[in-house]
């Protein structure tokens, strides 16, 4: 018997709400969504009460994955001005049993649903069974989680990573940190690995002249957000500013790869996510970032047999707090 439910994938930028019909013998299916800018509402309920009126949806469970440290059924989310409490969530938009997850939990709950079209392989590696699985990826900020196998199935971790110190490995990543230490005090990985981070690189390279900026790209920037117009122009070749940047850019995300890879020995494969990756995956799969994810000296071997892919469906959340969802109400908590 298959049932409907209401998941939620809400980053910093972007809330997307979903019905999404689970159970039976058939792989879970979108029903209906829509998509909200998040940074414009004052919290998660008045979101989703608009789409419950719009759509007339009344599902029994939700659950939402939200950019945030969640702790407890509580999350303050570091990219938006809200605080999520998931018990007077579930009050307000009138569904008792409501969860919260992190974000990449979601993902992470989300990676059966994928078909073979909706991954990249950037490094076909040796899956090794019940191996731990890494996930990273950058979008407004940064995230990462991991999956490990306990009592015969894979447990879905969420991390917050993204925040750690960023660590440079040459001299122009060490002129960078220099560059953004003013500004920030501690920079973290996400000031580098988001697409604020783009900006921040963008201008610290023209800042220390390794390109001239183009008149018509920093009009582009002006008349909106930087990191989409630094990635077209950088993917095209028309702004070597841009090239630059997506180049220094790469090369700082495969060191992030790997440095995850590394922590969890993700011997069941590194999946890079988010909503950048899927936007630069030529950009990717062009060597600097592999060659910076292998790059760790003696364990440099151990990193060449990890399989490493990108996720190209945005859709993984969704089908992941679906899946939450899906357990809850079986479950009948």
């Amino acid at each position: 018997m298959s049932h409907q439910v209401l998941a939620g994938d809400i980053g910093g930028t972007n809330a997307r709400l979903a019905v999404v019909e689970v159970g039976g013998s058939a792989k879970a299916r979108i029903v209906h969504e829509a998509r909200y800018r998040s940074s414009a509402a004052p919290g998660l309920a008045p979101i989703v009460a608009r789409y419950l009126g719009e759509t007339g949806a009344k599902p029994e469970v939700a659950c939402f994955g939200i950019a945030c440290p969640v702790l407890d059924g509580d999350c303050r989310a570091p990219n938006l001005p809200w605080t999520v409490d998931g018990r007077a969530l579930a009050r307000e938009i009138g569904i008792p049993r409501t969860t919260i997850i992190n974000d990449f939990a979601a993902v992470g709950h989300g990676i059966e649903s994928l078909s073979p079209d909706e991954v990249k392989v950037l490094q076909e590696g040796t899956v090794v069974s019940g191996g731990p699985v890494a996930l990273i990826g950058a979008g407004t900020g940064l995230g990462q989680g991991y999956l490990l196998r306990e009592g015969g199935q894979y447990v879905v971790h969420p991390s917050e990573g993204g925040h750690a110190d960023f660590s440079p490995t040459n001299a122009l990543e060490r002129d960078l940190l220099a560059f953004l230490a003013p500004d920030f005090g501690r920079v973290s990985w996400e000031r580098i690995l988001s697409g604020p981070g783009l900006a921040n690189i963008y201008r610290f390279l023209k800042t220390t002249g390794a390109a001239e900026e183009q008149a018509t790209v920093r009009d582009e920037i002006a008349d909106g957000d930087p990191a989409p117009v630094i990635t077209g122009h950088g993917l095209a070749g028309t702004d070597e500013l841009s090239v630059k940047t997506l180049e220094l850019f790469a090369g700082a995300y495969g060191t992030a790869a790997g440095n995850l890879a590394l922590t969890v020995l993700a011997s069941g494969g590194v999946y890079i996510c988010g909503g950048i990756a899927p936007k630069i995956v030529r950009r990717l799969a062009s060597g600097v970032f592999m060659e910076a994810f292998r790059n760790k000296g003696r364990l440099s071997a151990v990193l060449a047999r990890m399989p490493v892919r990108v996720i190209l469906t945005d859709d993984v959340a969704l089908y992941g707090a679906a899946a939450v969802a899906a357990r809850t109400l079986m479950d009948g908590s």
